[in-house]
């Protein structure tokens, strides 16, 4: 079931309503019924998959509570990798058997050495690899008795299992969301009120800016041999647009839908395409994800300790493992260690946290070096999100360089299919604005005249959305 389609508009309010009414009954009731609105949510997707979301949290639960109870460290020891094992073990499976065996194969035949191994055809299992990190997170923080086992198997299941966040989060923690879970939620107007906001401003990014961008983006990216230059240039930027506004877009959804119920979730993105070098992006750009890596693979690493060698060691360990999470193509890794690379000077010079409060606060414009700064940073990242797009490798390096090739021959190549080309491009540079005068804020609808804000975002999504087909969500695949 997708955030953007029918199905979802009539599940949302009913499941809103029963929740609410179960208020007067005990807390338990609510926490099943949400668990029960999960599963169906996830069921709608394949029913058999549920099979193996039950599975992974059943082991988690189990082991979690083994290793609490455990008698000795050794047995302590062999739960906590019984349970890191199978996990990672259902997610190289299912996410990358195929890679490594058909990555091995293109190895022998460079060799000179003919092989077929065999492969499974299987499908990826929408939302593994954010269900797994949460049960991932919640074993490791046992283990390291930073928190206790939950004994409560709803709740816990719930935690893995919230539908807002299951299928492509955001990577919450036990430690901030189980509490919530656990305690008893009252409604309160005004939080709702601002759940619908972020789920509307959610609904402009995907269904107005990505849905839109992403019509121009396929086409020149499966046509990129035949366009020229500008119109490759352009291809990028829509595309940069609409990886942002698919992600965060959903994030918003997600996060509003959750306050519908009494549910903070933690923030996923704060204005990443302001940020003034790589450093900054990451600090804003899907969160959760980034957290997650510093606090449960480089600080274990050793982190910023020791001398520059392990320091750009971890860097390029954390950006490759984040590249490599996002799927099982040489094109993820390639972009996550064009991001290392980025990051690199300024980890060399000590200069990674010079941008830490928001661009700009309190003034309108930015400095001549700021804007610089964030043109810089956008190009680079843009540059880095050729390959994450691309199908192969070959495919983004020929699209690169016809760009270098500077062939401006035809101007603006407009596609032949029935959506707009300069109004996409006024819409694009007005979200940009609506962005920069409320980067101080949560969300743009977020402070004074909602009503008039709220007029003015549904006008723009029934005159602009995208309602040909409900589009999945680009990182449904991860």
């Amino acid at each position: 079931m997708l955030f953007n389609s029918i199905s979802y508009l009539f599940f949302l309010p009913i499941v809103f309503a029963i929740y609410w009414m179960l208020n007067a009954r005990k807390l338990k009731w609510q926490n099943l019924f949400l668990l029960t609105a999960s599963y169906f949510f996830y069921a709608c997707w394949d029913w058999r998959f549920l099979f193996l979301l039950m599975f992974s949290t059943g082991l988690d639960y189990f082991t979690g509570i083994k290793m609490f109870e455990a008698k000795s460290v050794k047995l302590k020891k062999f739960w906590f990798f019984a349970s890191i094992f199978i996990n990672v073990g259902f997610l190289g499976v299912f996410k990358y058997y195929n890679f490594f065996i058909e990555s091995f194969e293109d190895l022998l035949t460079n060799f000179g050495v003919t092989s077929h191994f065999w492969t499974l055809k299987i499908i990826l299992p929408v939302g593994i690899s954010f269900y797994t990190f949460h049960g991932l997170s919640y074993v490791i923080d046992i283990y390291y008795n930073r928190i206790k086992p939950e004994k409560n198997i709803v709740d816990y299941s719930l935690f893995v299992s919230y539908f807002p966040l299951l299928v492509a989060g955001p990577i919450e923690r036990a430690t901030h969301l189980l509490p919530q879970i656990k305690k008893k939620r009252v409604f309160n107007y005004e939080n709702a009120m601002e759940g619908f906001y972020q789920i509307l401003w959610g609904l402009f990014k995907k269904l107005v800016i990505a849905d839109s961008c992403a019509v121009y983006a396929n086409e020149i990216f499966d046509n990129h041999q035949s366009m020229n230059s500008i119109s490759l240039l352009l291809g990028a930027v829509y595309f940069s647009f609409q990886i942002y506004g698919d992600f965060s877009g959903y994030s918003d959804i997600a996060l509003g839908t959750s306050k519908l119920f009494g549910i903070d979730l933690l923030r996923n993105f704060n204005y990443p395409y302001f940020s003034r070098d790589i450093a900054e992006f990451w600090r804003r750009w899907h969160i959760s994800l980034s957290t997650w890596f510093r606090d449960y693979l480089y600080i274990p690493l050793g982190g910023s300790k020791g001398g520059m060698t392990t320091k750009i060691r971890n860097t390029f360990i954390i950006f490759l493992v984040s590249g490599f999470w996002h799927g099982a193509n040489w094109t993820f890794i390639i972009w996550g260690f064009l991001n290392a690379l980025f990051f690199l000077p300024l980890l060399i010079t000590n200069n990674n946290r010079n941008n830490i409060s928001i661009v700009a606060e309190g003034k309108m414009f930015p400095t001549i070096k700021e804007f610089f700064s964030i043109l810089l940073t956008f190009t680079i990242t843009t540059f880095a999100w050729i390959f994450f797009r691309s199908n192969t490798v070959s495919q983004a390096i020929e699209f690169i360089k016809n760009i270098f090739k500077f062939n401006v021959n035809g101007g603006f190549q407009y596609l032949t299919f029935d959506r707009y080309t300069i109004e996409l491009v006024f819409l694009l540079l007005l979200f940009l604005f609506i962005e920069w005068i409320s980067r101080e804020r949560v969300h743009p609808v977020f402070g004074k005249f909602k009503s008039l804000k709220v007029i003015a975002i549904i006008t723009m999504i029934l005159i602009f959305g995208v309602f040909s087909e409900a589009k999945e969500f680009i990182y449904f695949q991860f």
